[in-house]
């Protein structure tokens, strides 16, 4: 149980109802900003995209394949959500993006009033260059991040082969609340006890109207229907 962002309400166990009220407080002020969040996003002609996963998982190596796909044709922002270091936001810079690192310093996901500071950031790094993509990595976690809205117009929660096909029923908060499911390195398949038919059937009991791709962004196998999915994405905006 997470002292620091209120998990205590998913324990069923949970009696105190001064926890209770104020996990429910903080929960409210958080979907506040994100709302807002979401109307400053649109205000700068972009759209955000939530990528939840466990550590590992190839968050940080599916954007850099992206960004090289993606080239000058999309202008992308990305805001870094980890504990300590910049060393992602710093993967992200070398290839020419504008990144915002956000060290939670122990949370163990990010919330809405962190994102809304990292949004002054990256407009201002990008203030003469409008962003078309912005892309949230949050912190390494199956838990924590489904329960907070950052204002994101997208969530997708990405689960590599290594993990195992079983986390969709593991973690079901998570996939009910998600846009689409990526499964992510695909080119280990033959080395794991991997069931992409599991994973797929799982999720979609789950959240039947899930969108799901398969790929590998470092082989890059299927990442063409990845950049499709973008591509309807803003085309939608």
């Amino acid at each position: 149980m997470c002292d620091v962002c209120g998990c205590q309400l998913h324990d069923h166990h949970q009696s105190d109802p001064t926890i209770v009220e104020v996990n429910q407080n903080l929960l409210n002020a958080n979907q506040k900003q994100a709302d807002s969040n979401r109307r400053h996003i649109e205000k700068m002609g972009a759209i955000a995209i939530n990528l939840i996963s466990s550590p590992g998982s190839g968050k940080t190596t599916l954007l850099e394949r992206t960004i090289d796909a993606l080239g000058d044709q999309v202008r992308i922002g990305v805001i870094e959500g980890d504990i300590e270091t910049e060393r992602d936001a710093d993967r992200i810079r070398a290839k020419g993006v504008p990144a915002v690192q956000l060290t939670t310093g122990g949370a163990c996901h990010l919330d809405a009033p962190m994102v809304h500071g990292g949004l002054h950031v990256l407009e201002h790094l990008t203030k003469n260059s409008p962003l078309d993509l912005i892309f949230i990595e949050n912190v390494g976690n199956l838990v924590c991040p489904a329960t907070f809205d950052l204002g994101e117009h997208c969530r997708i929660i990405l689960l590599s082969v290594p993990e195992g096909s079983d986390k969709p029923v593991k973690y079901p908060t998570t996939f009910k609340g998600a846009d689409c499911f990526m499964i992510t390195k695909t080119d280990l398949q033959a080395h794991f006890d991997f069931s992409a038919r599991e994973a797929r059937e799982e999720a979609l009991k789950i959240q039947p109207d899930l969108d799901i791709i398969e790929l590998s962004a470092t082989s890059g196998d299927n990442f063409e229907q990845w950049i499709d999915y973008l591509q309807q994405l803003l085309a939608g905006r």
